[in-house]
Formats: C-alpha cells, structure tokens, sequence
C-alpha cells in the first residue's frame, strides 16, 4: 500500500471532538504522574542554587498535587486544537504541505495549552524547588505576593520554548508513522506510535534544552526578576557557559524520551479504544 493511500485512510477517519479530549486528558496524566520524579531531579539540577541546595534526592514527589490536576485539561486542550487544526487543513492541502501544517497546528495547540500548562508549571517548580511546601501552599504564596499575574510568570518563556520544540517533535513523529506505516503496508499499532514518540521526543529535548533551562530560571526567580528569554539565557551563558546553559539534558532528554513513548503511545490506544 502506497504511502499516499495510507494519508488518504487517515484524513478519512477525523478524530472527534471528544476522543481528543479523552485520550489527550488519559495521555497526560499517566504520563506526567509516572514520570514525575525524574522531571523533579530534572528542575532541581536546573535550578540557579544547584541540585543539592534544591532538595537533591529527598521529597522527590514535591509538586504533584498540581500536576495532578492539572495534567488532563493541559494534553486535552493540546490534542483538541492539534487534532482540530490539522484534521482541518491536512485535508485541503497537498500532502507535501503537510509536515508545515503539523508544525503550525502543534505550535497553535501548545499557544493554547500553555494557558493551563503555564500555571501548573510555576506552581509545580516551585514546590520542587522548595520541598518543603507544598502544592496549596505555594499557589496561596504566589497569588498573595504576585497576585495571578504571578502564576503566568514565564508564560512568554515557555511558549517560546514550546513552540521550537513542537516545531521538531510533531512533524518526526508524523514522519516517522508515516515511514513505517508505508514499510508494512498498514497503519501503525499503538505500541509503533510510541516509539515513534520516544525518538522525536528526545531528539526534540536535547536540542530546546537551553530554552527550558532558561524558562525554569525565570519561574524560579523571585518577582521583578528578569523575564526576558533571551536575556536570562545571556546571564546563564556569561555566568555559567555550556555547563549551564545545558544543565539538565541527560534527565529531561531521558524524561521526555520515555514521556513520549508513554504519552502517544497511550494516547493513540485511548483513540482506538474510543473510537
């Protein structure tokens, strides 16, 4: 089967309004509740009083409850607007187009998700960071001392940092079902998905790892801190150079390696389960 006859399977079968949110909210959570501790090391190795200072090793599972909560609208509303966008366009354009069309879907998905992500993330960091306080505590702190402006702090930073990321993992992972679906002659499994997932979720980590070290900086920071991306990244650079500009590749290229194998992989099960 030709790999233009697969794409035309594909565009036939849309993915509904409610398997998106479904499977997208079930992708999110189980992936970022696994995955928890290694994204705790991941921050704390980030983070500008060092690893140790941050909490090291101990109360690994600081932050949790926000991200507990937040996980499922955050994918959901990713996956909804990817879904919605792509399905729409991918079926008016040529597929050599499509690869540009994953790439402006994710980045219009991660714009919108980043409205639920951006606070989960502070607050999460935060208590990472701290693990001391707890989720509560650090959410009534912030919003008592920085108002709600406060937990969008960094908002800027992340989409920046988000879109360059999903710019790289969306159209591999597209890329990489659609070379092996043409391989074998039908579409991929669910497991296939996931290693599709792995592959262009790590390469996509390693190579955005200075625009996430930069974004933790400034959720970390303290308000009237500097929020600008490119200036926070100059900073870390003069003061720190490739050591910090870098620090935390290892755990969040492993982190986000195996978020993406579990992340699409569950996803795409949710989606064959639902339909």
């Amino acid at each position: 089967m030709e790999i233009e006859e697969l794409e035309i399977q594909e565009l036939q079968r849309p993915t509904n309004f409610t398997t998106a949110l479904l499977a997208g909210g079930a992708a999110g959570t189980a992936v970022d509740i696994a995955l928890f501790p290694i994204d705790t090391v991941k921050t704390r190795l980030q983070s500008e009083v060092g690893f140790w200072k941050a909490g090291g090793l101990r109360g690994i599972y600081s932050g949790l409850a926000s991200v507990a909560v937040g996980s499922a609208p955050n994918a959901a509303i990713f996956f909804c607007t990817y879904e919605l966008f792509k399905d729409t366009l991918c079926s008016r354009v040529s597929s050599h187009y499509h690869p540009a069309v994953h790439m402006l879907a994710a980045s219009i998905g991660e714009v919108t998700a980043c409205l639920v992500r951006v606070p989960v993330e502070v607050v999460k960091q935060r208590a990472q960071a701290n693990r001391e306080l707890t989720s509560l505590y650090v959410f009534r702190r912030t919003v008592r001392e920085e108002g709600f402006r406060g937990l969008y702090r960094g908002y800027c930073s992340t989409v920046l940092r988000e879109i360059p990321f999903s710019f790289i993992q969306m159209p591999l992972w597209e890329l990489a079902k659609r070379v092996w679906s043409k391989r074998q002659g039908s579409p991929v499994d669910p497991w296939q998905s996931a290693i599709c997932g792995a592959i262009s979720g790590g390469l996509s980590a390693a190579i955005t790892t200075p625009l996430d070290v930069a974004k933790t900086r400034i959720m970390l920071a303290k308000s009237g801190s500097e929020t600008r991306l490119l200036v926070v990244l100059q900073q870390i650079w003069m003061k720190e150079g490739v050591q910090g500009i870098f620090a935390g590749i290892a755990p969040r290229t492993l982190l986000i390696s195996l978020g993406g194998c579990i992340f699409f992989g569950a996803y795409e099960k949710a989606k064959s389960l639902l339909s």
